[in-house]
């Protein structure tokens, strides 16, 4: 998972249909480590700088880690681990590869809470992981 800051104090999500639960979710900008062929011994600061410029478009000078943990630890094995994007520039479209149609969203922080509170309106789902990455640049801030 990545949490990225804009220059201008925007944060991004990304927005994307889910199968598993037939409904658009808001998410922040994540990935698989290891996924391509040859490369399946990739690092995950490296692998999260892929996927923020595959699916957003930004690159980041770096990636600072910020923890790891299991989002469903009585469900499945997976360990979600979570780095700050810094030195945010946009560099290309985004939107994923492929059958992905991501949608990127840059909402300001100041405004993060009504506008999720519109967006579930809405009927899309947020991912509750969105709220932790909230809660670490709300804390450096």
């Amino acid at each position: 998972m990545i949490v990225g800051v804009t220059a201008v104090g925007n944060i991004i999500l990304t927005e994307q249909f889910r199968i598993p639960v037939n409904q658009r979710v808001i998410e922040l900008p994540a990935g698989i480590a290891g996924d391509i062929p040859g490369q399946e011994g990739e690092e995950l600061a490296i692998a999260a700088r892929r996927e923020l410029l595959e699916e957003t478009g930004y690159e980041a000078s770096g990636m600072e880690l910020l923890f790891p943990g299991p989002p469903s630890a009585g469900l499945a094995s997976e360990v979600v681990t979570f780095f700050k994007a810094i030195g945010l520039r946009k560099a290309a479209k985004g939107g994923g590869e492929g059958h992905e149609d991501i949608t990127v969203h840059e909402i300001p922080l100041g405004e993060i809470d009504a506008w999720l509170g519109r967006k579930s309106a809405e009927g899309l789902l947020v991912d509750p992981k969105v709220y932790t990455g909230l809660y670490f640049v709300t804390r450096d801030r």
